[in-house]
């Protein structure tokens, strides 16, 4: 055929005759479904097919004249220039040839898959689209369920056409794409009935923060384009690139997505219909891990395989969907993923100085911080209402909305999720989005002045006015390195994808109670003891866990893929996990704690760390928590992870510790695991010999050392003014505590607020040869300088 090739006739080389998106699925059925991955067979008309339709219908003059006298930054003058142009292609007639062609190969796919006409998918691939610096995603069309040969014949000319909507017109131009060196081939792939089972997006890097350690993928129910258009929040896997090409094949992290429609074929109306998605497939995953595994595998190796074909690490964009009649999963479409790819490696921390009024919150793209004039629309229509930063505020986004964005300072949407049409632009433009902030166009007051943050972890937060923050812009390889290592104090998995980025040695301090408040939510003796627990709260304990019948099985897994995140994210970096130091009144706080926890005039001084887990009353809650490190250096092979045992008043009490998590198949020194100590009460300081018998390190925690040291409740107001950790008897406990540590060859580090807070006593602590500091991480930057001059000044480094 001279105007059509098959897919597996095709590949990367191809892209000036069949486009990205058509070369890119030609090069994976010719060399990746050997190793197994699948796609859907299909066939592309060429360029040259796309300038014999044109010189066929004389355009090509009508076009440059057009798109010569055009400004492209006037809307409705490139509104008007789209419509011109796409009707003289719908007008335009066929060459018998090309007609011919495309129908033949049509019965060919149709008779390959046993059946007379088969439905197909048609999509648009330019040729100066999926490259490395433009991805081109959006800005043509694609038609799904198009099925019987005059309607294919009516939308690949609806393809065609496509090539001139106004939002790729526009993208052109803003890329320095000559319009009339740009041809359209179009794709037709059979289709994948993806109505009654799930379709989604993947990304072999974070999309939010560019970190490369991880596969990370999306679903939802139905067709694929309402994930793509940002109708709905959909569920996100992450999958750790390392630890899985080492055989340990495990969802490290999932989170479950609202999935509100589901988009389906309607045969009775012959078109794509929206429905609401059922409540009980809306509470549960739309993939099997082992489907997710499987699709991470076929990412990665896709990724492996453009990353030798073009001789560097080459991120990707994927799409996949899941065949409901057969139950087959499939890879639809895959292209060079262009925002993080392109980036040179600078560290931008933005800090919000002061917070306000918050007026709508979702998830954060990006991590940066803007401000503008709220500007609420409900139709790309009404862009004459917009104005050069501002910050559009509307219910979801689509390729049409693209002009408008592109002068936003920020973008707010009702819906959508983290691979939605507004995420990836705002992305692609470098400007921060809430996604997913419900009911924003009512909550945020249009034409007044607002904050957009997205630099407080996973929440996205829109504060009513203009509040100060200020950003720090600095290059990695500029940090001076330091004998001393420098950690980062974690509590969520949301911060850990982004913090993990900065330059640090690990993780000094990641408390296993914020990832229990975050993600668990419910006591572990509520669920170890549920059949026992009083009506009305086992119904609200099941309506948390009701996917999981072992109520045990639920802690155990939400608990670890939350530390597990954490884990990946700093992969192979030490994380030092500190297991739950809950004081008894904030154990109370969590579903059905009332009911275990006793009511203590001073919990600060009470039944809190090593004291409650070899108890009784709390060692069967304990056992969890070591089953939930179990699970993560073992099944999912993350064997970075350390963890420290808080508040142990006595080596006894350490000795007592240690049995239990024997007891529970956790044993210090098995597969390198290493259990350090808290050092936080005096006792820990004048017997620490006795302690260094027992654990491989000891972190001083400043907060609890100071309060003991000083005999002040830190809680209490009336004596808060004494509470200083720069108190020569809290430095001398310190300086104490390195000097017989060190002398047993044990290693000491500190992960209390003081150094972050105070340069002068982190200073005080390099001094006296401490072996790290763990940060918050907003102190890090300033602290690793101060620390690189205090070394300087005595010598060592």
């Amino acid at each position: 055929m001279r105007w059509v090739r098959f897919f597996h006739e095709v590949g990367l080389e191809d892209v000036p005759l069949v486009g990205g998106k058509n070369a890119s699925l030609g090069e994976m059925i010719r060399e990746l479904s050997p190793l197994g991955v699948r796609v859907p067979e299909g066939f592309a008309t060429t360029s040259e097919a796309y300038w014999h339709f044109l010189e066929h219908n004389g355009l090509k003059e009508a076009i440059a004249r057009e798109l010569g006298e055009l400004d492209p930054e006037d809307p409705k003058a490139l509104q008007r220039v789209s419509r011109r142009l796409r009707n003289l292609i719908l007008k335009g007639e066929y060459p018998q040839d090309l007609r011919e062609e495309i129908l033949e190969a049509y019965r060919r796919l149709s008779e390959e898959a046993g059946e007379e006409e088969i439905p197909v998918a048609v999509r648009s691939s330019a040729t100066a689209e999926d490259l490395p610096t433009a991805s081109f995603a959006g800005q043509q069309e694609s038609f799904l369920y198009v099925q019987g040969e005059a309607d294919l014949l009516l939308h690949v000319k609806r393809a065609m056409a496509s090539l001139f909507t106004a939002r790729a017109i526009s993208y052109r131009a803003h890329m320095g794409f000559d319009h009339l060196k740009v041809a359209l081939s179009v794709g037709v792939q059979r289709m994948v009935r993806a109505d009654d089972a799930a379709s989604g997006v993947i990304f072999t890097l974070d999309p939010d923060t560019g970190h490369r350690g991880f596969v990370y993928l999306t679903a939802i129910y139905g067709l694929g384009e309402n994930i793509v258009q940002g109708r709905v929040i959909p569920d996100g896997y992450y999958v750790h690139k390392e630890t899985f090409r080492e055989g340990f094949r495990a969802v490290v992290y999932r989170r479950l997505g609202a999935k509100e429609l589901t988009l389906a074929f309607d045969p009775r109306e012959g078109r794509l219909k929206n429905r609401p998605t059922p409540l009980y497939l809306r509470n549960r995953f739309a993939l099997r891990d082992e489907e997710v595994l499987l699709l991470a595998d076929w990412a990665m190796k896709i990724e492996d395989h453009y990353s030798k074909k073009r001789g560097s690490p080459t991120p990707m964009d994927i799409e996949w969907a899941k065949d409901g009649p057969t139950g087959e999963l499939f890879v639809l479409q895959a292209r060079p993923e262009t925002v993080h790819s392109q980036k040179t490696p600078v560290l931008r921390v933005f800090r919000l100085l002061k917070r306000g009024e918050v007026l709508a919150e979702g998830l954060a793209v990006g991590e940066a911080i803007a401000m503008g004039r709220a500007r609420v629309l409900k139709d790309p229509k009404e862009m004459d209402r917009f104005q050069e930063g501002e910050v559009l505020v509307t219910e979801t986004t689509n390729p049409d909305w693209e002009p408008i964005m592109k002068k936003a300072a920020a973008i707010v949407t009702e819906r959508g999720g983290r691979t939605s049409h507004a995420a990836i632009v705002a992305r692609e433009l470098g400007v921060p989005a809430v996604v997913g902030a419900v009911g924003a166009t009512r909550s945020v007051p249009e034409g007044e002045e607002v904050t957009v943050s997205c630099a407080e972890g996973e929440r996205g937060v829109v504060y009513r006015g203009r509040l100060p923050f200020e950003v720090e812009e600095i290059r990695p390889e500029t940090l001076p390195r330091t004998r001393t290592r420098i950690l980062v104090n974690v509590g969520t998995p949301e911060e850990a994808l982004r913090t993990s980025l900065l330059p640090t040695d690990g993780v000094g301090l990641l408390r296993m109670e914020f990832v229990f408040a975050s993600h668990v939510r419910v006591h572990p003796l509520a669920l170890t003891r549920f059949e026992t627990l009083p009506k009305e709260v086992r119904r609200q304990v099941e309506e948390v866990t009701e996917a999981y019948p072992d109520k045990r099985a639920y802690f155990v897994e939400t608990l670890s893929q939350g530390i597990g995140l954490i884990a990946a994210a700093f992969y192979p970096r030490p994380v030092l996990l500190r297991f739950s130091d809950f004081k008894t009144n904030e154990y109370a706080r969590l579903l059905g704690g009332h009911l275990f926890e006793p009511k203590e005039e001073n919990p600060m001084l009470g039944w809190r760390g090593a004291s409650r887990y070899y108890h009784p009353d709390y060692k069967e809650g304990f056992l969890l928590e070591v089953a939930a490190v179990r699970r993560v250096r073992e099944e999912m092979g993350l064997k970075n992870l350390m963890v420290m045992v808080p508040f142990c008043r006595t080596p006894e009490e350490g000795e007592k510790v240690l049995e239990v998590m024997a007891e529970g198949g956790l044993r210090r020194g098995e597969g390198g695991l290493e259990v350090h100590v808290m050092a936080e009460i005096p006792s820990n300081v004048l017997e620490a010999e006795a302690f260094a018998e027992l654990f491989d390190g000891f972190s001083i925690g400043s907060n609890d050392l100071t309060q003991l040291a000083l005999g002040l409740d830190r809680d209490s107001e009336r004596v808060a003014h004494l509470f200083d950790e720069r108190r020569e008897t809290v430095k001398r406990l310190a300086a104490m505590l390195i000097e017989k540590a060190h002398a047993k060859g044990k290693k000491v580090g500190i992960c209390g607020q003081a150094p972050s807070d105070y340069p002068e006593f982190a200073a005080f602590l390099v001094e006296r040869g401490i072996d790290s500091l763990s940060l918050n991480p907003d102190a890090l930057l300033r602290t690793v300088r101060e620390v690189a001059e205090v070394e300087r000044r005595l010598g060592i480094g």
